[in-house]
């Protein structure tokens, strides 16, 4: 499907019905993008919620079921995309599950799960996606990490390989497309006030909390303006960076 130069940006946002991934949605639509959210299709109540959380876009989002474990389906939904709406500029990837354990406990099934989703979901839609990004000489792409990435958590270590790999998989594929006009970068989250924190016991939480030295949690907000940012027009000139939001929790040159 043909657009006029003049025409908004398509922005593809997965978990796009989550804490994150819903202001995303918002703020890219504030920007005059036109905004796919991308999730499951199995919760009608949170994708109720969602409806009501984006009425005031007034139509500049949509929502797209997809699981993007799926290669063959990631690539359905971009044709879809493309010939529906127009083709995708900007590609966020925020879908991303837990299932912490420590090793000794963790099961293949928990290993596998995850990594089809905060792994292999990056590389589902990135690969459905960059080819016409690079013919037509521009592109945006941001993946979500976490500062547990950096860092490590205890019972993470399917979660922390994950969103460390995020981070390598999005250096190399920056160098793969820097002089096609496509830029690369990763965001960072730290501790955010969504519901997957919510879930921690309080006492954890607030332990968290004290090793902030902003002294508070992050709110959705505070990554969607990252990403907002990183998937500018202008934004040209920073690849395959790795832009932390984590309130100072972690530090590095």
């Amino acid at each position: 499907m043909s657009r006029s130069p003049s025409a908004s940006r398509v922005a593809l946002v997965t978990g796009g019905i989550g804490g994150i991934g819903s202001e995303v949605c918002l703020q890219l639509a504030l920007t005059g993008r036109t905004v796919i959210a991308v999730d499951l299709a199995t919760r009608s109540d949170r994708i109720e919620a969602f409806r009501e959380h984006i009425a005031a876009s007034k139509g500049a989002i949509r929502f797209e079921p997809c699981d993007v474990s799926d290669f063959k389906a990631c690539g359905s939904l971009i044709e879809h995309i493309e010939h529906n709406i127009g083709h995708v500029d900007i590609l966020v990837n925020a879908a991303g599950i837990t299932r912490d354990t420590s090793l000794r406990k963790m099961d293949p099934q928990h290993w596998h799960e995850l990594m089809r989703v905060n792994l292999d979901g990056v590389f589902n839609t990135c690969r459905h996606v960059v080819e016409g990004m690079t013919a037509r000489g521009f592109g945006r792409i941001v993946n979500l990490s976490s500062v547990n990435g950096q860092t490590g958590q205890f019972g993470q270590t399917n979660y922390s390989a994950a969103k460390a790999g995020v981070h390598g998989f999005s250096m190399a594929l920056a160098r793969e497309t820097a002089r096609k006009g496509v830029t690369v970068n990763t965001v960072s989250p730290g501790y955010c006030d969504t519901p997957m924190v919510a879930a921690v016991p309080q006492e954890i939480r607030q332990q968290i909390i004290s090793d902030i030295p902003v002294g508070r949690l992050g709110t959705p907000a505070d990554i969607a303006r990252a990403v907002v940012f990183l998937t500018a027009d202008d934004a040209g000139y920073i690849t395959g960076a790795n832009l932390p939001v984590n309130g100072g929790y972690f530090m590095s040159f």
